[in-house]
């Protein structure tokens, strides 16, 4: 390994390390929706886990696609560009629809009040919601969750943008071993972070306790979610 492709594989650990922790689309929507929806750490950690993989494949396929057919650095930065447009309003759009249906869910699950009277006049009052009653019966045990699913797909079309220009063509000048050495720090690392970002910052959030807010998670989620995706697209996070 030369001197400088040793620098280009620390490079490539650092920028995938804070180019993860920098971007919050990396880990919020995974602790959100891993919040609201009740998943354990390990449906939590193995959809953080691929969909890193296929947010950082998807571009490290395409950076050894471009090299391998000598296209032009500045057309894969345009192609990477678009690409992230895509994935953020994919992103947006993902969070709003998932903010009303968390919002109706909201109120359906509105709790009330019902008054039962017993023999010997004995009347007394209870509260509950009929929705989750419902919904626990017949929807969560037959309704498969397509979410992780969409979360995957975003995450696919999300670029790494760092990866191509500054570590992969650069790497291309020396040989495809040290482009995939590269690659492959910047893969682990990412994925790591990603990981290490949601499971430390959800047993934090697990804790907070919403109380009478708490049927309103998934619309928090969803909130969440939309406000990540519009600060990739407009402030560019």
């Amino acid at each position: 390994m030369t001197e400088e492709v040793g620098i280009l594989a620390v490079t490539a650990a650092s920028i995938g390390f804070f180019h993860t922790l920098l971007g919050p689309d990396h880990y919020l929507p995974f602790i959100m929706m891993a919040r609201a929806g009740r998943w354990s750490n390990t449906k939590t950690a193995i959809v953080t886990v691929l969909c890193g993989m296929g947010h950082v494949g998807s571009s490290v396929f395409i950076g050894f696609l471009g090299i391998l057919l000598g296209t032009q650095l500045s057309r894969l930065e345009a192609f990477e560009s678009a690409r992230g447009g895509i994935a953020a309003w994919l992103l947006i759009v993902f969070g709003l629809v998932y903010f009303i249906w968390g919002v109706r869910r909201a109120v359906l699950n509105r709790p009330h009040r019902h008054a039962h009277s017993h023999l010997g006049g004995e009347v007394h009052e209870h509260a509950h919601d009929h929705h989750d009653e419902h919904a626990h019966a017949h929807v969560e045990k037959s309704s498969p969750n397509y979410t992780p699913w969409i979360l995957f797909v975003i995450f696919v079309f999300g670029p790494c943008e760092p990866l191509i220009p500054l570590l992969m063509y650069p790497a291309a000048k020396h040989d495809m071993g040290s482009v995939i050495l590269v690659g492959a720090i910047f893969s682990v690392v990412t994925i790591a972070t990603m990981l290490a970002a949601v499971m430390l910052t959800l047993a934090g959030v697990r804790m907070v306790k919403l109380g009478r807010l708490e049927r309103y998670s998934h619309a928090l989620a969803g909130a969440i979610i939309m406000l990540s995706g519009l600060g990739i697209r407009f402030l560019g996070l």
